[in-house]
Parts: C-alpha cells; sequence; structure tokens
C-alpha cells in the first residue's frame, strides 16, 4: 500500500494484498482508503477491522472507519409504543434469510435523501450476495399482503452484526423487520449491533455514538467467538416478544 491523495486528503490506496492500514490512521470524515476489491476475504476482514466500503457507481471503491462510530446494543432497543401495537396486530409477515437479493436490490434502488444515486451498485450487489451464499451476510424480510414490504440485511461475525441497509414500501415495515432482527440477536447473545454512520431514525431505536477506539476493542472480544454461518432461521417470539427495554410514546 503507499499514500495518495483524493480531494486534498491523504489516504491509502490499496494493492492487490489482502491488507488494510490501521483505522486510526483514517482521514477526519472517516475515509481510510482507496482501491482493492469487494473479494469475500478482503471484506470480511475490513469488517473485523472496523473497516466497511461505502462509493456509488462510477467512483473507485472506498473503506471508511469513521469516528465516532454509532452502535446499537441489543438490550438498549427502544420500541415506541405505537410500534409495538403494530407489532402485536401481526400486520406484517417476519421471515429472514428468503429473500436476500430482492432486499439488496430494494435497498439499491431505494432513493437517498440528497438526491444522488445509490452507493449499492452491481458490484456490491454481487459481493454480498456471495457474503450471503456464504453463510456470513443475513436478511430480514417484511411481508405485506404477500409482497416484500420492507426489509434490512447486513453481515455477522462473531456475536456482531454489521448493519448494512434497510428499505420500506409501507409504512413500519422495515421497523417491524429491525425489531425481529434485534429480538432474534438478542436470543443468540450478540453483543452489537454496528450501525456505521449516526441517523436520527437509528438513535430513536435506542443506538448511541460510541468512540472509534471503543468500537475496536468491543468488536475484537465480540469476533473471539465462533461465527454462527448459515441461514438464520425465523421464529415468532423474534417479531412479537414485548421488548423489556423502555417504550418511546
Amino acid at each position: 500500500m503507499r499514500l495518495g491523495k483524493i480531494d486534498s486528503m491523504t489516504v491509502f490506496l490499496l494493492s492487490d494484498e489482502i491488507a488494510f492500514p490501521p483505522p486510526h490512521l483514517a482521514s477526519r470524515d472517516g475515509l481510510l482508503a482507496v482501491g482493492g476489491d469487494l473479494s469475500e476475504r478482503r471484506l470480511l476482514l475490513a469488517y473485523r477491522m472496523g473497516i466497511f466500503p461505502w462509493f456509488s457507481d462510477g467512483e473507485p471503491i472506498m473503506w471508511w472507519s469513521p469516528d465516532p462510530r454509532l452502535v446499537l446494543y441489543p438490550s438498549e432497543v427502544r420500541v415506541s409504543k405505537s410500534l409495538k401495537k403494530v407489532i402485536r396486530r401481526g400486520v406484517f409477515r417476519v421471515t429472514m434469510d428468503v429473500a436476500f437479493l430482492q432486499v439488496i436490490t430494494a435497498c439499491a434502488l431505494c432513493p437517498r435523501q440528497n438526491g444522488e444515486g445509490s452507493w449499492i451498485v452491481d458490484s456490491m450487489i454481487r459481493a454480498y450476495s456471495k457474503l450471503h451464499e456464504l453463510g456470513f451476510a443475513h436478511s430480514v424480510e417484511a411481508w405485506h399482503e404477500g409482497k416484500l414490504a420492507g426489509g434490512l440485511y447486513g453481515v455477522s461475525i462473531g456475536r456482531c452484526f454489521f448493519g448494512e441497509s434497510m428499505f420500506t414500501c409501507v409504512s413500519n415495515a422495515s421497523k417491524v423487520a429491525f425489531v425481529a432482527l434485534v429480538n432474534h440477536l438478542q436470543e443468540l447473545s450478540f453483543d452489537m449491533i454496528d450501525c456505521q454512520v449516526t441517523t436520527d431514525h437509528l438513535i430513536r431505536f435506542g443506538a448511541k455514538e460510541i468512540p472509534r477506539d471503543t468500537f475496536l476493542e468491543q468488536i475484537e472480544k465480540s469476533l473471539s467467538t465462533p461465527t454462527m454461518r448459515g441461514k438464520w432461521m425465523f421464529t415468532p417470539s423474534c417479531s412479537y416478544k414485548d421488548t423489556p427495554a423502555t417504550s418511546l410514546n
């Protein structure tokens, strides 16, 4: 690897070697490196080091490690009273790992708030579909009247779930899928969900920012346990149990 300049910021240019510079060398906005590939070996190493890819079509692959980092501890999830009512009514049927390609494709098609194109480009879809085939990437789907209404996907390593993206076509669908995921991770004794970057939506669910150094220390411990590879199976308790965490109005 060698140093280069992009937009007056110093970043690392990756070679064919499956390696990354230390995350603490990232620029102020979190950009660490560019280049490399999206092979499963490189992606899994990136997540283990607290790094993730994020780039748009026509750009080189960009690798990020922001400071602070947004995380959600499953036991601290907050669910609004209105959302709990939706969950109890069974408005949505929730599944896991049933329609991964549909979910990631739907996430890619969702318009971004700034009006730019999606960062989930074709190469990302292929790469994460491969991780799904290998048992590392998972999806949660919310169905309404037989159609996919919302969902999310991410990568599971050790006892950490690295959230990537979510989408919704019907109000509350992605929220119900997210609560099902959190409850599932609680049952599996997962330590945290890496939410990557801060959004008001996730903060309302109880996510909070922590220093990158703290995040790296915590994932090192979480990733020391064996990864639960393979297809995740949905159980009704994952979606409909009443979370003990504080309800919001």
